[in-house]
């Protein structure tokens, strides 16, 4: 029988592991694993006997956007977080011909998850990273414990007229439309990208588009615009996604940025149509959310985390 003297001393226990691992954060290993001819940069923390959560970055970013968020995670929960091809510090090795599609990253972290071990764990997926991680849940619907969606879109409803470039390239995919597609990778766009929508751009470090317009000048710009081009093809997969919602109904939380000029509020809330078990909260922020209300995701990620995957192991 639980006493209220017992409920105490679990409270003070609880309140004193958070003390120390606010004086103590866990800390961040930078590392790299050689995986079907590309070496995959990830960052990792936390206790590997903890459930395990899989963070997925975005276009004009990397897994340094999780910079801040991986240690709060990681005072519970395994982090991991790792550089998709064609961005951050993630290189394909040399002599290796790699095809820069959405299937090839996913197909890329899905043998990363394998060669790390990764038999479960809960996805936060962010622009880019959604359809990998669409892909990573419609393929392997037994691994996946949570799923936390910030500005990660599954619903045609949910892209903005800022597609329009893009869409012309999916239909009539010419040499033409390609170009007009490259004006995305600019330091200027990137930065518009991060600032968008934003109340107060003072909270975006400069760091965060320099150094993703750095990756892209490293790596190459022809990459992006292959990923530009193929991104349709995501759309094409929208139908099997909300298959595996409505079939397996994962717990699901999409935090949105609502001044996203890319990815609109209705995206967020059609999640509810296939996945009544799904949570939408807004941001008054833009498409980086994590960027300027990374405190709020953190609380609203342990609080989620906490009650989703318990409710999925129990």
């Amino acid at each position: 029988m639980t006493t209220p003297k017992m409920l105490l001393a679990a409270a003070s226990l609880t309140a004193s592991l958070y003390a120390n691992s606010a004086e103590n954060p866990p800390q961040v290993h930078h590392q790299t694993i050689d995986i079907q001819g590309v070496k995959v940069f990830y960052r990792e923390a936390g206790s590997v006997q903890a459930p395990t959560v899989l963070l997925l970055h975005g276009f004009g970013a990397s897994s340094y956007m999780f910079r801040q968020l991986i240690p709060q995670l990681a005072t519970k929960y395994h982090v991991i977080a790792p550089d998709l091809p064609g961005f951050g510090q993630t290189t394909v090795n040399s002599g290796v011909n790699f095809s820069y599609s959405f299937d090839n990253l996913a197909a890329v972290i899905d043998a990363f998850t394998v060669a790390k071990k990764l038999d479960r764990y809960a996805l936060y997926v962010f622009d880019y990273g959604a359809p990998v991680g669409w892909r990573l849940a419609v393929n392997n619907p037994q691994k996946i414990t949570a799923i936390v969606s910030q500005n990660g879109n599954g619903y045609e409803e949910g892209l903005s007229a800022g597609w329009a470039d893009m869409q012309k390239a999916w239909a009539n995919p010419t040499a033409e439309n390609r170009e007009a597609l490259r004006r995305f990778n600019t330091v200027d766009m990137l930065k518009w990208q991060y600032t968008e929508g934003v109340t107060d751009t003072s909270l975006i470090a400069p760091e965060t588009y320099q150094l993703a317009y750095s990756a892209i000048e490293r790596i190459g710009v022809e990459a992006q615009l292959d990923l530009l081009v193929d991104y349709g093809q995501n759309i094409k997969q929208y139908s099997q996604l909300h298959d595996y919602f409505r079939l397996h109904q994962p717990p699901l939380l999409a935090i949105w940025g609502e001044k996203d000029p890319f990815f609109l509020p209705a995206g967020a809330n059609a999640f509810k149509r296939d996945n009544p078990n799904a949570e939408v909260q807004f941001l008054n922020t833009g498409h980086f959310a994590i960027e300027t209300h990374g405190g709020e995701i953190a609380t609203q990620m342990l609080q989620f985390l906490q009650q989703s995957i318990k409710a999925k192991t129990e």
